[in-house]
């Protein structure tokens, strides 16, 4: 393992996380993280399985990974796994891993193919893993299946921009060799935010598959499709294996084997692979959150200190006391005139974009009925009139 002396970073993220996880708010810190992005089928889940050396994660067609899973991995001297929702809870049979995945994301979505952005936080201690944490997230999708919403294929991608525009996510971008990368869905999304490529690292799986007579050299050497942290090709294991429960060590095992004995891939045979993908990732996100770091630590300890500033107003907190219900009532008026002014203004987030509303209503009114009331006015106040009318016509704003 590189960076040795950094080793305990991942983990004091992986706190971090829990910590916000548990008390069921939104992380406002922008948290040095991995997220895995590909589109169906595209070998996500066979790439995380073979990291652990388990199977664990819900498969079948259509949509299967509807929440974000929060994948925290932790080298150990034993195994078994534990999610942050029922902490306390070893689960050492890894069937009952996956059965508990899909129990709770029914719990949260239900057992259409809806999804839903809470994530599932899960917890794995092995002794053939790494420390890493990956963030794995729905499988990007074009048309809806079943009972999905119409509208499922821009849900996925919102779900996914909430993760991938913040600048201290590096992008696992998970494309399979078999279709056209240059379509990638995972590269495309990945090019809208991230167009320098700094922060993608390109998985390419299926090498296996493509056609004969042809290879991924180009794009594995980084020529094709240039990122600034390259591309890992890996070989995961094919359905029929997933079906008859092959060993994921045998597998890897071929894995490397398929890369030795390639013309196109035996000179890079040390740099593809799944073990060399989860060393790369162990060491790229380490070096992210030590160069993250100062920044994240100023920004943390700015809101440590407004949180103890707001917090010092409750300290000797009476809910009897006179004075706290009158600057309440205080607090409640200028809040209402706050909202008041902002409706008249327009700057408000009930603005209506149909109908002419507040200040605006009130500005065509005074400029296109007042003046034509003031003309009937049967008295003979003409320079009153005309001074109104002058004083109407340099109105501006909500005055």
């Amino acid at each position: 393992m590189g960076n040795r002396g950094m080793e305990d970073l991942i983990p004091l993220v992986n706190k971090l996380q829990d910590a916000f996880s548990y008390i069921g708010q939104a992380c406002n810190l922008d948290l040095p993280q991995i997220a895995v992005v590909g589109g169906q089928s595209a070998g996500k889940s066979s790439v995380l399985e073979n990291f652990v050396g388990r199977d664990f994660l819900p498969r079948g067609s259509g949509i299967v990974t509807r929440r974000p899973l929060v994948l925290q991995l932790i080298s150990a001297t034993a195994e078994w796994a534990e999610f942050l929702h029922c902490k306390g809870k070893k689960f050492t049979d890894f069937d009952e891993v996956r059965q508990e995945i899909e129990a709770e994301t029914d719990r949260a979505v239900g057992a259409n193919k809806g999804i839903s952005p809470i994530p599932i936080n899960l917890r794995v201690y092995s002794p053939h893993v790494l420390n890493l944490t990956l963030i794995d997230l729905p499988g990007i999708t074009k048309v809806p299946v079943g009972d999905q919403p119409v509208d499922i294929e821009q849900q996925i991608r919102d779900m996914i921009m909430q993760f991938i525009t913040r600048e201290s996510c590096l992008i696992l971008a998970v494309t399979p060799a078999n279709s056209d990368l240059a379509n990638s869905d995972a590269l495309k999304l990945a090019k809208d935010v991230d167009p320098q490529g700094l922060r993608t690292i390109g998985v390419i799986t299926k090498l296996d598959l493509m056609d004969e007579g042809t290879d991924a050299r180009e794009v594995l050497e980084n020529k094709l499709l240039p990122l600034r942290r390259g591309y890992i090709g890996v070989v995961n294991r094919s359905q029929k294996d997933i079906d008859g429960k092959k060993d994921i060590k045998a597998a890897l095992e071929a894995e490397r084997k398929f890369f030795l004995s390639h013309p196109g891939y035996r000179h890079m045979a040390e740099k593809m692979g799944t073990p060399r993908l989860q060393r790369v990732l162990n060491e790229q996100l380490t070096n992210h959150i030590r160069d993250t770091l100062p920044a994240f630590r100023s920004k943390l300890q700015s809101q440590l200190l407004a949180l103890d500033k707001e917090a010092e107003e409750y300290r000797g907190y009476r809910p009897d006391d006179p004075s706290r219900k009158t600057k309440q009532l205080l607090q409640m008026v200028q809040q209402f005139s706050v909202d008041f002014e902002k409706r008249i203004e327009g700057s408000g987030d009930q603005v209506d974009t149909v109908e002419l509303s507040g200040g605006a209503k009130i500005n065509r009114i005074f400029h296109e009925r007042f003046p034509f009331e003031l003309v009937k006015m049967e008295c003979d106040e003409k320079e009153m009139r005309r001074e109104i009318s002058y004083a109407i016509k340099n109105i501006h704003g909500i005055r």
